[in-house]
């Protein structure tokens, strides 16, 4: 049996399949996102979304859908469902579906009387194509299949309104047509393995919405665009291919293509198979430079999320050759920004405070999984040149105090951490000063930096006033974070010391290098424990704070206030592991084994073989946000690795 098999009873039920996703993309920015059924509950969901390189490299949606229609003895019988004006679903394509897995592709079987069929999706790997596979398994009598394309040719976060300005044109091309809507966006091909008969009949389907937009208090009603359509007569056991991309393809290499790409698919078998796929999905090629996008479907490419996630997408994944392609590039644009003052570069947030010492953490997981040697001959200047540049005040943002060796960092105007919420500009979570989590982050860095470098005269006197720099700030950073309740300030500000119980403490924990010693991280373990685990990870405020919002739900507005002021994150599940396996070692195995089962529950819900971007504080624990996250998939991996290394 699949590991991910849906039944008839839950995809007619809309209530249940609405409320699950599906994701796929091809490693270059392009993605495929829809509900479990078909129907397009975001505005951000398509059948191919591109980014465009002339428009800076945003997603758009091109082809929002494709329904497909199946004919026998002049009777059609529509697989499509959209929703419009009212709460109205029309066509109810759902009906008919019989079984959805998701083992290798995702794959619909519906039936239509003695029609069996099924549709199987696949993205190109690092190619703007998308290939759906059709097999008429069973059929009694002559069948024909109509094909209506639903066009949209606009940005992933806008939405299209009926309008004269498009070209209705539609160029032949083989085994298809073409059309490109407005002036600037890349034509779009059409074609299949079979020869079909084009039908014109130009219509704007007026007044689709998008439920998930409406929950959220957005725009979500939108019109879309349909040419005509395609019909192909296809018989009983008989594949036929459809191709949309935006270069035209021969016909006759759709089959071998296809199959190319089965064959390099990992099955999603198990949680841990899952995961990987997941954070593949993640990857972004972009000629000889390759990122990380944040999450999907509105993610970007952040270099903050780059640098925390990088190790759980590649390291723990067996995927080094990515590891360092990745980072690669990422430190080449971060040691450009610190020397030159440069943002211009593909990577966003590059300039933040935080980057370089999470940059430090990233390198350091590198060491340990691949080894200290090979570190110090790709690692040791960079890391070197990243812990002297913060040293030397060449961050504007990032400065190291002289009686203390502690950072400090100036959060009051904007957002500096990854508790970035903001109401009109300004942060909610006004998180300025000493920041517990940067101090942990460096203290760390100075004392791997030590570690990378030691053996290497010439670094002698660099390494050594690194120590002292480590030693001077390790009493500091307990005199100012550890309080009398036995767990550490959120910031320190001034006078100001913020007592709520929030998760960065766990952070500090978690490092290889703490400044606290064991029976200090053990009681501050216990307070995370207590307040902040739920099974989908660490909550970003104590219940017990006066400020405590765990549902991420309402206006725009109302969701941010509530960002970063209760909802769980899955990724702060792997420094409480890492804090968790320090303090009670073998002993603790099996209880941090027992907290993933939380988030192999996730594999059927929401995003489907993925993890969201954040989930209620409160049960059940509702996923919420971004339908797959990076710096999630990351970490909650990097945890089954431990596990694994633990107990072999």
């Amino acid at each position: 049996m699949s590991y991910l098999k849906f039944d008839k009873n839950l995809l007619i039920n809309l209530d249940q399949s609405l409320q699950k996703e599906m994701l796929r993309t091809n490693q270059a920015g392009a993605y495929h996102c829809t509900s479990l059924v078909g129907c397009n509950t975001r505005k951000q969901h398509g059948l191919l979304v591109i980014p465009i390189k002339e428009m800076g490299n945003r997603p758009h949606v091109m082809l929002s859908t494709l329904d497909e229609t199946v004919i026998q003895h002049g009777a059609p019988f529509n697989l499509g469902i959209h929703r419009y004006q009212g709460g109205v679903y029309s066509p109810n394509g759902h009906k008919y579906a019989r079984e959805f897995d998701c083992e290798s592709v995702p794959r619909m079987t519906y039936r239509v009387g003695g029609v069996i069929l099924t549709k199987e999706k696949i993205f190109i790997s690092r190619e703007n194509r998308i290939l759906i596979r059709y097999t008429l398994v069973e059929a009694h009598s002559p069948t024909t299949l109509r094909f209506k394309p639903f066009l949209a040719f606009r940005e992933s976060n806008s939405l299209c309104i009926a309008n004269d300005a498009i070209n209705r044109n539609i160029e032949p091309c083989n085994n298809g047509v073409a059309s490109k809507l407005y002036d600037g966006f890349p034509t779009l091909y059409m074609q299949f393995s079979h020869k079909p008969t084009w039908v014109n009949d130009p219509n704007w389907y007026n007044g689709i919405e998008y439920v998930k937009d409406l929950e959220r208090g957005v725009p979500y009603c939108e019109d879309l665009w349909v040419p005509g359509y395609f019909e192909v007569p296809i018989h009983k056991g008989e594949s036929i291919i459809f191709s949309a991309g935006i270069s035209e393809i021969n016909p006759r290499n759709l089959k071998k293509m296809y199959t190319a790409e089965i064959d390099s698919r990992t099955p999603r078998t198990s949680f841990f198979n899952c995961l990987k796929n997941s954070a593949k999905q993640f990857y972004i090629k972009d000629g000889d430079d390759m990122y990380v996008i944040s999450g999907f479907p509105w993610g970007t490419i952040l270099a903050r999320n780059t640098f925390m996630a990088l190790p759980g997408l590649t390291l723990a994944i067996d995927h080094r050759d990515d590891y360092e392609s990745i980072m690669r590039t990422a430190s080449r644009d971060l040691l450009n920004y610190l020397h030159t003052g440069s943002t211009e570069t593909r990577i966003n947030g590059i300039d933040l405070p935080d980057i370089p010492l999470w940059a430090m953490w990233a390198v350091q997981q590198y060491a340990k999984n691949i080894g200290m040697e090979r570190a110090r001959e790709l690692y040791t200047d960079f890391v070197a040149e990243t812990i002297n540049c913060i040293i030397n005040g060449a961050h504007p943002n990032l400065k190291v105090m002289p009686d203390t060796g502690l950072v400090t960092t100036n959060g009051v105007e904007t957002p500096v951490s990854w508790m970035n919420s903001n109401h009109n500009g300004r942060p909610i979570i006004p998180r300025s000063g000493y920041l517990v989590e940067f101090n942990a982050l460096w203290y760390n860095a100075l004392m791997f930096a030590v570690a990378l470098t030691e053996g290497n005269e010439a670094m002698t006197l660099q390494r050594q006033a690194w120590l002292d720099l480590a030693e001077k700030m390790k009493p500091c950073f307990v005199d100012m974070f550890l309080n009398d309740s036995g767990y550490l300030f959120d910031y320190v500000d001034g006078n100001y010391a913020s007592p709520e119980v929030r998760p960065n403490m766990a952070v500090a924990i978690g490092l290889d290098y703490s400044p606290l010693d064991r029976r200090q991280r053990k009681k501050v373990l216990d307070v995370v424990t207590r307040e902040l685990l739920t099974p989908k990870g660490l909550r970003t405020l104590s219940p017990k704070s006066y400020g405590y919002r765990p549902f991420y739900l309402g206006s725009p507005e109302e969701r941010e206030q509530a960002l970063h002021q209760g909802p769980a994150r899955p990724w702060l599940m792997g420094f409480y592991a890492e804090a968790y396996l320090k303090i009670f070692g073998l002993s603790g195995v099996s209880y941090i084994d027992r907290m993933l089962i939380g988030f192999e529950d996730e594999m059927s819900e929401g995003c489907i073989a993925s993890l969201s971007q954040l989930y209620d504080g409160n049960p059940p624990f509702r996923g919420r946000g971004a339908v797959s996250h990076a710096t999630n998939v990351a970490e909650v991996l990097r945890t089954v690795r431990l596990i694994k290394r633990f107990n072999n």
